[in-house]
Protein backbone atom coordinates (compact mmCIF):
# COMPACT_ATOMS: atom_id res chain seq x y z
CA UNK A 1 0.00 0.00 0.00
CA UNK A 2 3.02 2.18 1.11
CA UNK A 3 4.59 1.36 -2.57
CA UNK A 4 1.47 2.61 -4.26
CA UNK A 5 0.70 5.80 -2.84
CA UNK A 6 4.41 6.61 -3.37
CA UNK A 7 4.13 6.29 -7.22
CA UNK A 8 0.36 8.44 -7.13
CA UNK A 9 2.14 11.22 -5.38
CA UNK A 10 5.19 11.17 -7.95
CA UNK A 11 2.65 11.16 -10.87
CA UNK A 12 0.68 13.95 -9.74
CA UNK A 13 4.24 16.02 -8.69
CA UNK A 14 5.18 15.21 -12.36
CA UNK A 15 2.02 16.64 -14.45
CA UNK A 16 1.98 20.35 -12.42
CA UNK A 17 4.89 21.71 -14.22
CA UNK A 18 4.27 20.45 -17.50
CA UNK A 19 1.14 22.51 -17.24
CA UNK A 20 2.63 24.94 -16.02
CA UNK A 21 5.55 25.38 -18.63
CA UNK A 22 2.81 25.37 -21.26
CA UNK A 23 0.91 27.81 -19.96
CA UNK A 24 4.06 30.34 -20.29
CA UNK A 25 5.15 29.66 -23.80
CA UNK A 26 4.72 31.30 -27.11
CA UNK A 27 5.47 30.35 -30.57
CA UNK A 28 6.15 32.66 -33.78
CA UNK A 29 6.31 31.15 -37.42
CA UNK A 30 7.22 32.35 -40.79
CA UNK A 31 8.20 31.43 -43.80
CA UNK A 32 9.43 32.91 -47.42
CA UNK A 33 11.03 32.61 -49.92
CA UNK A 34 14.86 33.87 -50.37
CA UNK A 35 16.42 33.84 -53.33
CA UNK A 36 19.87 31.56 -54.28
CA UNK A 37 22.58 34.23 -53.08
CA UNK A 38 20.91 35.55 -50.24
CA UNK A 39 21.38 35.23 -46.98
CA UNK A 40 19.04 34.38 -43.69
CA UNK A 41 20.06 36.02 -40.90
CA UNK A 42 19.22 35.03 -37.08
CA UNK A 43 20.37 36.84 -34.35
CA UNK A 44 19.29 35.48 -30.46
CA UNK A 45 19.76 36.20 -26.91
CA UNK A 46 18.79 33.88 -24.95
CA UNK A 47 18.65 30.84 -26.17
CA UNK A 48 19.64 27.93 -29.12
CA UNK A 49 19.42 28.27 -32.81
CA UNK A 50 19.48 24.76 -34.80
CA UNK A 51 19.51 25.38 -38.57
CA UNK A 52 18.80 22.39 -41.38
CA UNK A 53 18.21 22.13 -44.88
CA UNK A 54 14.87 23.22 -46.24
CA UNK A 55 13.27 20.75 -48.60
CA UNK A 56 12.17 23.63 -51.20
CA UNK A 57 13.04 26.94 -51.73
CA UNK A 58 11.36 28.53 -49.26
CA UNK A 59 12.83 29.16 -45.55
CA UNK A 60 11.04 28.20 -42.43
CA UNK A 61 11.80 29.96 -38.85
CA UNK A 62 9.91 28.84 -35.82
CA UNK A 63 10.99 31.00 -32.51
CA UNK A 64 9.62 29.38 -29.43
CA UNK A 65 9.69 32.07 -26.57
CA UNK A 66 9.53 30.33 -23.20
CA UNK A 67 10.12 31.15 -19.54
CA UNK A 68 9.19 30.31 -15.92
CA UNK A 69 8.03 33.55 -14.22
CA UNK A 70 8.51 36.56 -17.20
CA UNK A 71 5.83 36.67 -19.95
CA UNK A 72 7.03 35.34 -22.39
CA UNK A 73 5.23 37.53 -25.04
CA UNK A 74 7.61 40.75 -23.64
CA UNK A 75 9.98 39.57 -26.22
CA UNK A 76 9.23 40.77 -29.97
CA UNK A 77 10.22 38.93 -32.55
CA UNK A 78 11.43 41.35 -35.77
CA UNK A 79 11.92 40.40 -39.07
CA UNK A 80 13.22 42.61 -41.30
CA UNK A 81 13.41 42.42 -45.15
CA UNK A 82 16.79 43.89 -46.89
CA UNK A 83 18.94 43.85 -50.08
CA UNK A 84 21.29 40.91 -49.03
CA UNK A 85 17.95 39.34 -47.72
CA UNK A 86 16.21 38.43 -44.80
CA UNK A 87 17.20 39.23 -40.97
CA UNK A 88 14.75 37.80 -37.97
CA UNK A 89 15.58 39.10 -34.66
CA UNK A 90 14.33 38.43 -30.58
CA UNK A 91 14.10 42.07 -29.31
CA UNK A 92 14.31 41.95 -25.69
CA UNK A 93 12.31 44.70 -23.14
CA UNK A 94 14.45 47.47 -21.91
CA UNK A 95 14.21 48.83 -18.70
CA UNK A 96 13.08 52.50 -19.75
CA UNK A 97 9.55 50.28 -21.55
CA UNK A 98 10.95 49.97 -24.82
CA UNK A 99 13.05 47.14 -26.86
CA UNK A 100 16.32 46.60 -27.81
CA UNK A 101 17.22 47.32 -31.16
CA UNK A 102 18.69 43.88 -32.29
CA UNK A 103 18.27 44.02 -35.79
CA UNK A 104 19.50 47.21 -36.99
CA UNK A 105 22.64 47.32 -39.57
CA UNK A 106 24.92 48.62 -36.72
CA UNK A 107 23.76 46.14 -33.56
CA UNK A 108 25.33 43.17 -35.99
CA UNK A 109 27.99 41.90 -33.72
CA UNK A 110 26.91 42.81 -30.28
CA UNK A 111 23.34 42.96 -28.55
CA UNK A 112 23.86 46.62 -27.08
CA UNK A 113 25.88 45.81 -23.86
CA UNK A 114 26.02 49.25 -22.92
CA UNK A 115 22.09 48.59 -23.00
CA UNK A 116 20.19 47.53 -20.24
CA UNK A 117 17.79 45.06 -20.72
CA UNK A 118 14.77 44.38 -18.47
CA UNK A 119 15.31 41.49 -15.84
CA UNK A 120 13.52 38.64 -17.34
CA UNK A 121 13.75 34.48 -17.35
CA UNK A 122 12.52 34.16 -20.99
CA UNK A 123 14.50 31.61 -23.86
CA UNK A 124 13.72 32.44 -27.75
CA UNK A 125 14.77 29.03 -29.39
CA UNK A 126 15.14 29.13 -33.11
CA UNK A 127 14.34 26.40 -35.66
CA UNK A 128 15.17 27.37 -38.95
CA UNK A 129 15.19 25.76 -42.58
CA UNK A 130 17.22 27.05 -45.05
CA UNK A 131 16.91 26.65 -48.82
CA UNK A 132 19.68 25.43 -50.60
CA UNK A 133 21.90 28.07 -52.25
CA UNK A 134 20.94 30.42 -49.28
CA UNK A 135 23.81 31.62 -46.85
CA UNK A 136 23.13 31.34 -42.93
CA UNK A 137 24.20 33.59 -40.32
CA UNK A 138 23.44 32.62 -36.62
CA UNK A 139 24.18 34.67 -33.66
CA UNK A 140 23.17 34.50 -30.33
CA UNK A 141 24.99 35.04 -26.53
CA UNK A 142 23.67 32.23 -24.34
CA UNK A 143 23.24 29.26 -26.31
CA UNK A 144 24.28 26.65 -28.80
CA UNK A 145 23.94 26.76 -32.22
CA UNK A 146 23.69 23.83 -34.79
CA UNK A 147 23.48 24.68 -38.68
CA UNK A 148 24.78 21.11 -39.99
CA UNK A 149 24.06 20.53 -43.77
CA UNK A 150 23.64 23.68 -45.53
CA UNK A 151 23.78 24.41 -48.64
CA UNK A 152 25.56 27.63 -48.58
CA UNK A 153 28.09 29.70 -46.93
CA UNK A 154 27.76 29.80 -42.77
CA UNK A 155 28.97 32.17 -39.96
CA UNK A 156 27.53 31.40 -36.37
CA UNK A 157 28.39 33.15 -33.37
CA UNK A 158 27.92 32.93 -29.32
CA UNK A 159 29.60 33.27 -26.82
CA UNK A 160 28.14 30.73 -24.10
CA UNK A 161 27.56 27.08 -26.18
CA UNK A 162 28.96 24.96 -27.99
CA UNK A 163 28.49 25.58 -32.02
CA UNK A 164 28.25 22.75 -34.90
CA UNK A 165 28.03 23.64 -38.17
CA UNK A 166 28.85 22.88 -41.94
CA UNK A 167 27.93 23.45 -45.49
CA UNK A 168 28.64 23.14 -48.93
CA UNK A 169 30.43 26.14 -48.76
CA UNK A 170 33.05 28.23 -46.50
CA UNK A 171 32.27 28.19 -42.32
CA UNK A 172 33.48 30.60 -39.86
CA UNK A 173 32.30 29.93 -36.47
CA UNK A 174 33.33 32.16 -32.97
CA UNK A 175 32.18 31.24 -29.31
CA UNK A 176 34.04 31.59 -26.00
CA UNK A 177 32.64 29.00 -23.65
CA UNK A 178 32.37 26.23 -25.86
CA UNK A 179 33.58 24.21 -28.85
CA UNK A 180 33.48 24.36 -32.22
CA UNK A 181 33.25 21.54 -34.83
CA UNK A 182 32.59 22.49 -38.54
CA UNK A 183 33.08 21.16 -41.91
CA UNK A 184 33.73 22.81 -45.16
CA UNK A 185 32.37 21.54 -48.57
CA UNK A 186 35.00 24.02 -49.87
CA UNK A 187 38.53 24.47 -50.26
CA UNK A 188 39.67 27.60 -51.94
CA UNK A 189 38.26 31.00 -50.93
CA UNK A 190 39.39 34.50 -50.42
CA UNK A 191 40.19 36.38 -47.41
CA UNK A 192 40.04 35.36 -43.87
CA UNK A 193 38.20 32.44 -42.71
CA UNK A 194 38.27 32.91 -38.37
CA UNK A 195 37.57 29.96 -35.73
CA UNK A 196 38.23 31.21 -32.83
CA UNK A 197 36.85 30.13 -28.91
CA UNK A 198 38.78 30.46 -25.52
CA UNK A 199 37.19 27.08 -23.95
CA UNK A 200 37.03 24.43 -26.25
CA UNK A 201 38.58 22.36 -28.62
CA UNK A 202 37.94 22.95 -32.58
CA UNK A 203 37.95 20.33 -35.59
CA UNK A 204 37.78 21.28 -38.81
CA UNK A 205 36.66 19.22 -41.62
CA UNK A 206 38.43 20.47 -45.24
CA UNK A 207 37.90 18.33 -48.62
CA UNK A 208 40.80 16.78 -49.91
CA UNK A 209 41.33 19.14 -52.12
CA UNK A 210 41.88 22.31 -50.43
CA UNK A 211 44.59 24.89 -50.76
CA UNK A 212 44.73 27.13 -47.70
CA UNK A 213 47.21 29.52 -45.64
CA UNK A 214 46.58 27.79 -42.04
CA UNK A 215 47.56 29.34 -38.73
CA UNK A 216 46.23 27.56 -35.71
CA UNK A 217 47.30 28.26 -32.06
CA UNK A 218 46.73 27.19 -28.40
CA UNK A 219 47.47 27.17 -25.20
CA UNK A 220 46.39 24.04 -23.37
CA UNK A 221 46.33 21.44 -26.08
CA UNK A 222 47.61 19.54 -28.81
CA UNK A 223 47.68 20.00 -32.46
CA UNK A 224 47.18 17.65 -35.03
CA UNK A 225 46.47 17.84 -39.04
CA UNK A 226 45.19 14.78 -41.52
CA UNK A 227 47.22 17.16 -44.11
CA UNK A 228 50.40 17.73 -45.07
CA UNK A 229 51.36 21.04 -44.49
CA UNK A 230 54.04 23.15 -45.87
CA UNK A 231 56.20 25.58 -43.60
CA UNK A 232 57.72 28.69 -44.79
CA UNK A 233 61.26 29.51 -44.23
CA UNK A 234 61.28 31.68 -40.98
CA UNK A 235 58.41 30.36 -39.42
CA UNK A 236 57.58 27.97 -36.48
CA UNK A 237 56.21 24.81 -36.33
CA UNK A 238 55.77 23.74 -32.90
CA UNK A 239 53.48 21.74 -30.30
CA UNK A 240 51.18 24.73 -29.53
CA UNK A 241 51.36 26.36 -33.21
CA UNK A 242 51.37 25.96 -36.91
CA UNK A 243 51.74 28.21 -39.54
CA UNK A 244 52.20 26.79 -42.85
CA UNK A 245 50.10 25.92 -46.06
CA UNK A 246 47.89 23.15 -47.47
CA UNK A 247 47.92 22.03 -51.34
CA UNK A 248 48.93 25.42 -53.18
CA UNK A 249 47.53 27.98 -50.38
CA UNK A 250 45.36 30.37 -50.80
CA UNK A 251 42.96 31.86 -48.88
CA UNK A 252 43.87 32.22 -44.95
CA UNK A 253 41.89 30.27 -42.03
CA UNK A 254 42.86 30.98 -38.45
CA UNK A 255 42.05 28.80 -35.83
CA UNK A 256 42.70 29.62 -32.19
CA UNK A 257 41.89 28.53 -28.49
CA UNK A 258 43.18 28.78 -25.30
CA UNK A 259 42.05 25.61 -23.39
CA UNK A 260 41.50 22.77 -26.09
CA UNK A 261 43.32 20.87 -29.04
CA UNK A 262 43.31 21.80 -32.49
CA UNK A 263 42.22 19.09 -35.04
CA UNK A 264 42.67 19.79 -39.07
CA UNK A 265 40.56 16.36 -40.58
CA UNK A 266 40.03 15.33 -44.06
CA UNK A 267 36.33 15.35 -44.90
Amino acid sequence: MNFTRTLLTVAVLTVLPTTTMAQQMAEFRWDGAIEAGKTLEIRGLNGEIDATTASGSSAEVIAVRHAKKSDPNEVEIVVVEHSGGIRICAAYPLEDGGVSDVCGEDRSDRYEKHMKHKKNDIVVDFTVRVPAGVDFVGKTVNGGIEANGLRGDVQVHTVNGAVSASGTGTVEAHTVNGAIDVSMGRGTWNGTLSLHTVNGSITVGLPADVNASVVAQTVNGGLQSDFPLAVAAGKRWGPRRIEGSIGTGGGRLEMQTVNGSIELARN
